[in-house]
C-alpha cells in the first residue's frame, strides 16, 4: 500500500510540474511559431528523464556512464521535438530531415527559435531529473506548488503586459486552461503528502467497502480530470479539424466564405524591414608612432614574450589540474543504496503477481472448458464467490463454519451453499466418492449461485458488511 501511495504521489507531482512547464513552453513557442509546443513529446521528455534517473539512482555506476546515458536520452528527446515541429511530414527514422537540419543554412531568427526550443527541451529534461531525485515530503510539495503558482502568475502578467503595452494579442488559450489540471494535481499531491504516516488506518466496521470505493473514485476522477484538462488543447485541435472537414463537405461554396472571413478578420503581418546597409564610413587615420631605438624594441619583445610564455604555462597547469579532477570525478563510482534493492524486489514482486494472475486466468479458462470434476474445485469456486461478494474466508474457519456465515448473509441461497459444503465434507473428510447424482446436484447448486439474479444481494453485501 505504501508503494502504491508513493507511485500516486509521484504521478501527481509529475502532473503538477508538467502543467506549469508546458504552459510556459506553449506560451513562448506559440508567440514565435504560432503553434503550440508538442504535448506528447514534452511528456515523453519529462518521463524519460525521470525514468533514467530512477534506474541509475543508487546503482553504484560510474559517473561517466550515467552522464552518457543522460546525454543520449536528452539528444533523442531533442531530435524528436525538432522533427515534430519542423519536419513532421517525413518519418522520424529517415536520415533526410536530419541531414537537412544540419546542412541547411539558417538566418539569425531561425537560430534564435532553435535555441528557444532546445532551452525548453532541456527544461523538461531537468524537471524530470529533479522530480526523480526530489523528496516527497509535505513541505517540498508545498514549495513546488508555490513555485507553480508563481510561474502561472508571471505568465498571465506577461500576457497582460504584451496586450496592454505592446498591443500583441496571443490567441492561444492553452496556458490559462492548464491552470485547472495544475490545481487538481497539486491538491492531490499535497493531500497525499500530508497523509503520509506509518500509522495503520482502518475504516469503521461495516463501511470498509464504501470507504474503499469512495477513495478509489475520488482518486480516479481527480487523475482522469487532470489528464483530460492537460490534453484539452490536443482534443480541441482534433475537434476543430473535424469541424473543418464537416464544414468543407457541407456546402460547395464554403471555400469562398472562408476566403471572405479571412480577408475581413485576419490581421496582416508586417514583415520587418531589412535595414539598409550603412554608407561607407570614413576611413580612420592611423598615426604613426615615433621611431624608437633598437634596444627599446628588443626589451619590449622580451618583456611581451616572457609574459605570454608565463601565461601559457599557468594556463597549461590549470588545464592539467582541471582535466585530472574531471577524469577522477567521471570515473568515480556513485554510492550504492538499499533503496535500489527494494525497487528491484518490488519489480520482481509485480512480475510474479502478473505471472500468477496470467496462470489464474488460464486455469479459469481451462476449468470453464473442462468443467468442475471434484467437490474440492467447487468449494474453491465457492471461496472466490464469497470473496467477491464481500465475505472472504478466514484462515481459522472450517468449511462448515464458513458455510454457516455465508448462509446467514444470503438466506435465499442456504440450500445451494449447503450442498457444496456437504459435498466437500463427504469427499475430503468422509473419504466418500460422490456418485454422479450427488455431484450433479452440487454443480447445479453452483450454477444457481452464479446466476445474475443474485447480483443485487451480493452487491449489497459487498458494501454493507455485518459488524464483527
Amino acid at each position: 500500500m505504501k508503494s502504491q501511495k508513493g507511485s500516486l504521489l509521484f504521478l501527481a507531482g509529475a502532473g503538477m510540474e508538467l502543467s506549469w512547464l508546458y504552459a510556459w513552453a506553449t506560451f513562448i513557442i506559440a508567440s514565435i511559431l504560432h503553434r503550440p509546443f508538442p504535448l506528447p513529446e514534452a511528456i515523453g521528455t519529462f518521463a524519460l528523464a525521470a525514468l533514467l534517473t530512477l534506474v541509475v539512482q543508487g546503482s553504484g555506476w560510474r559517473v561517466i556512464l550515467i552522464l552518457g546515458l543522460q546525454v543520449f536520452g536528452l539528444l533523442l528527446a531533442i531530435s524528436r521535438i525538432v522533427h515534430v515541429l519542423f519536419y513532421g511530414s517525413h518519418p522520424f527514422f529517415d536520415q533526410w530531415w536530419l541531414l537537412t537540419c544540419f546542412k541547411q543554412p539558417k538566418d539569425p531568427l531561425e537560430w534564435f527559435i532553435l535555441i528557444i526550443i532546445l532551452f525548453f527541451a532541456l527544461l523538461f529534461w531537468v524537471g524530470g531529473v529533479t522530480l526523480a531525485r526530489r523528496s516527497a515530503a509535505y513541505l517540498t510539495v508545498c514549495t513546488r506548488f508555490d513555485l507553480g503558482v508563481t510561474a502561472f502568475f508571471c505568465l498571465l502578467l506577461a500576457k497582460f503586459l504584451l496586450l496592454v503595452k505592446g498591443g500583441i494579442d496571443i490567441q492561444d488559450s492553452t496556458p490559462e486552461l492548464l491552470l485547472f489540471p495544475f490545481f487538481i494535481f497539486s491538491l492531490l499531491a499535497i493531500g497525499m503528502a500530508r497523509n503520509q504516516s506509518s500509522a495503520q488506518r482502518d475504516f469503521l466496521s461495516g463501511y470498509q467497502g464504501i470507504g474503499v470505493i469512495v477513495t478509489f473514485t475520488v482518486v480516479v476522477l481527480a487523475f482522469s480530470g487532470g489528464l483530460v484538462l492537460l490534453f484539452l488543447p490536443y482534443l480541441s485541435t482534433a475537434a476543430e479539424m473535424g469541424y473543418g472537414v464537416l464544414r468543407s463537405a457541407a456546402a460547395p461554396l464554403s471555400h469562398i466564405l472562408v476566403a471572405i472571413l479571412r480577408f475581413l478578420f485576419m490581421h496582416s503581418r508586417s514583415r520587418p524591414e531589412t535595414a539598409s546597409p550603412s554608407s561607407g564610413s570614413d576611413e580612420a587615420e592611423f598615426v604613426s608612432s615615433t621611431e624608437s631605438s633598437w634596444w627599446t624594441e628588443l626589451f619590449e619583445k622580451i618583456f611581451s614574450w616572457g609574459f605570454l610564455g608565463l601565461g601559457v604555462l599557468i594556463a597549461l597547469i590549470l588545464c592539467g589540474l582541471g582535466m585530472w579532477y574531471l577524469f577522477k570525478w567521471l570515473f568515480s563510482r556513485t554510492t550504492k543504496s538499499e533503496k535500489r534493492k527494494i525497487q528491484w524486489s518490488l519489480i520482481s514482486l509485480w512480475a510474479l503477481q502478473l505471472w500468477s494472475g496470467l496462470i489464474h486466468c488460464w486455469n479459469k479458462i481451462v476449468r470453464r472448458v473442462k468443467g468442475y470434476r471434484s467437490a474440492v474445485q467447487l468449494y474453491n469456486a465457492l471461496l472466490n464467490w464469497g470473496r467477491h461478494s464481500g465475505l472472504p474466508h478466514f484462515l481459522s474457519e472450517t468449511p462448515t463454519e464458513y458455510g454457516v456465515r455465508l448462509r446467514h448473509q444470503f438466506p435465499t441461497l442456504k440450500r445451494e451453499i449447503g450442498l457444496i459444503v456437504e459435498a466437500l465434507n463427504k469427499e475430503v473428510y468422509g473419504e466418500i466418492v460422490l456418485d454422479e447424482q450427488q455431484f450433479t446436484m452440487a454443480k447445479l447448486a453452483w450454477r444457481r449461485l452464479r446466476s445474475p439474479i443474485h447480483w443485487p444481494s451480493r452487491f449489497k453485501s459487498w458494501f454493507l458488511q455485518p459488524g464483527v
